[in-house]
């Protein structure tokens, strides 16, 4: 049973080292341009909403990734303007509004906003670490200590998003990077909703949505959230995924029944708080507050 469904062809912060290759510093994409104190270098990575490049403050000398948005992709009022420029556009302001709102060492940083006539710059933390899907892959699966380690990092970001009334909406460990000192930062905040009340809109990848979710149902956003980062740490600690199938339909079943089956190498109390956040009832889904009281947790 594999770990994750095929990558998507996006640009994502996770995505940092893997691209640079592909798009190489002779490119007239990476001639040096400035941002008031940022000084924009190599292509990071490409995709539908644009291009993610390096930057560096010549005062300090910290390092950013920028990503650049086209206006054109996000302008619905010009002649190509469809239903995929709206949808991109949703989702960058959505990154916006979200990132210059809350502040947390587990969630990524946005330092800065700039607008020329023809593009847009998101100016976000670079995180080096690389994914958290990868650093699974390497190692096949975390012994629980280690899962736990990143597990709770997760937690107190997700939770501190969700004090804001923030749901993420797609929790994956691809986007979850991991920075030099192994702190999570929780990524790609473009299908977040913000609010407390009920939520309808289909969104992240089937694998980790929530019943509720998938069945088209309206749903409370943190309550998903949960459900989601109970799929993380069962990859954590299996290395593989708890539902998983070629077909899109029995998989979808398989969710929505949430059937499956936790290996026995899982520590017991691991296992029962997996149970608990993997409830298909999502009234019965266990808090964010008694996750944080789980034994598991505070082991």
């Amino acid at each position: 049973m594999s770990l994750s469904p095929p990558r998507a062809t996006r640009t994502g912060h996770s995505r940092y080292e893997k691209e640079v290759a592909a798009h190489p510093g002779s490119s007239t994409e990476d001639r040096p341009k400035w941002l008031g104190p940022w000084l924009l270098g190599d292509t990071l990575g490409k995709g539908t909403s644009g291009l993610v490049r390096l930057a560096k403050h010549k005062h300090t000398g910290k390092l950013a990734a920028v990503k650049i948005i086209p206006k054109v992709n996000i302008d619905t009022s010009l002649p190509n303007g469809d239903l995929k420029a709206e949808k991109i556009m949703r989702g960058v302001h959505r990154e916006m509004v979200i990132l210059k709102l809350i502040h947390h060492p587990n969630v990524m940083a946005m330092y800065d906003v700039w607008e020329e006539e023809s593009d847009l710059y998101l100016l976000l933390e670079y995180v080096q670490g690389g994914e958290l899907f990868d650093h699974l892959v390497t190692k096949g699966r975390l012994q629980p200590a280690e899962a736990l380690f990143f597990f709770k990092q997760i937690i107190s970001g997700i939770e501190y998003c969700h004090r804001f009334s923030i749901c993420h909406r797609d929790l994956k460990p691809e986007n979850l990077l991991i920075d030099a000192n192994r702190n999570i930062k929780i990524a790609d905040f473009g299908m977040a909703a913000y609010g407390a009340g009920m939520l309808e809109t289909s969104c992240g990848s089937p694998h980790y949505a929530s019943p509720e979710i998938v069945a088209g149902k309206l749903y409370y956003g943190p309550a998903s959230d949960i459900w989601s980062c109970g799929v993380v740490l069962f990859a954590l600690l299996t290395g593989r995924l708890p539902f998983d199938n070629e077909n899109l339909r029995v998989l979808l079943q398989r969710v929505r029944a949430g059937r499956y089956e936790i290996p026995t190498h899982v520590p017991e109390s691991a296992k029962d708080l997996i149970r608990k956040m993997l409830v298909v009832n999502p009234k019965e889904r266990i808090s964010m507050t008694d996750i944080i009281a789980h034994p598991f947790f505070t082991s």
